[in-house]
């Protein structure tokens, strides 16, 4: 009886592993999708964000550019632009499995996508009579983590993209030239909840800068301190979508396939331990000997 039960349960994740794997195609399929759109919104709100900074932002010093300067300025941010819609789609490949087998321990999807899948999709170790030669078989946590490090891989880029447009920025002397490279580090990685106006894809900060020589408002013994308002790029992958019709619709395609993810890793789970209790109670029955 154990034995029917074992081989029941291992036809049922062969089924599975098949509906695993076409899963993992239907991802592919929507995340090519997904990055080609996001690609070209990203390319065009980069562009839209640097004019705002240009011509709103700091309107004087973009005006004080001579002409070859600022056409010099605009192509090499078009070039960004292009660049940086190339790279979102070059960081997708198919999903595998790792070389190393187990999952990582703590992982969460980032951005609005389902939290702690991975974390709910862990990996059953195979039973003693499974063949080791036999190829590893993509489960739901491999596609999980698949999922999550393309998710972190995209906002890299959206980060990336933001740091590079403003050192541009800066070296044409649009963004303030004396400003520190942790700021613009800080500018690119800086959360919602730490920025300000209404312009997408751009933030406003305060930064507090010492002033080499003293005022005679300063005391004579300490260098003076002014604010220095700073606008400054910040891509936020939240925004471009929201902006973006066809790029929030791909999205929403992602989020049902991951639902489907999250169901299925939950059978796969119930079935593989489903079968180390039929297994556990054959070798028991195996090795016990009556007195």
């Amino acid at each position: 009886m154990d034995r029917i039960t074992v081989e029941r349960i291992e036809k049922d994740l062969a089924a599975m592993h098949e509906a695993i794997a076409d899963l993992a195609n239907e991802f592919h399929k929507a995340y090519s999708e997904y990055l080609t759109l996001l690609g070209q919104a990203v390319r065009q709100q980069l562009i839209l964000a640097c004019y705002h900074v240009c011509t709103q932002g700091y309107p004087e010093r973009f005006l004080r550019l001579p002409y070859n300067q600022r056409y010099e300025l605009q192509q090499t941010l078009r070039r960004l632009a292009y660049q940086t819609q190339e790279e979102l789609l070059a960081q997708l490949h198919p999903p595998v499995v790792p070389a190393e087998l187990s999952p990582s321990g703590s992982s969460e999807f980032s951005g609005e996508t389902t939290p702690s899948l991975t974390d709910s999709l862990t990996l059953i170790p195979s039973s003693p009579s499974s063949d080791k030669s036999e190829k590893p078989q993509l489960t739901p946590a491999h596609l999980a983590q698949w999922q999550q490090d393309l998710e972190e891989a995209i906002a890299q880029e959206l980060r990336t993209a933001s740091h590079a447009a403003n050192r541009l920025l800066q070296q044409a002397n649009i963004l303030p030239p004396k400003l520190p490279e942790p700021i613009l580090e800080a500018a690119a990685r800086a959360d919602m909840s730490e920025v300000g106006g209404r312009t997408p894809n751009l933030m406003n900060l305060l930064v507090e800068a010492v002033r080499n020589e003293p005022t005679e408002k300063d005391d004579n013994d300490q260098k003076g301190h002014t604010v220095i308002h700073i606008v400054a790029i910040h891509l936020r992958l939240a925004e471009i979508e929201f902006a973006d019709p066809a790029v929030n619709s791909a999205r929403t395609r992602i989020r049902s396939l991951l639902a489907q993810l999250k169901n299925l890793g939950r059978e796969y789970q119930k079935k593989q331990h489903n079968r180390a209790i039929a297994e556990a109670q054959a070798a028991w029955r195996a090795s016990w000997t009556e007195e």
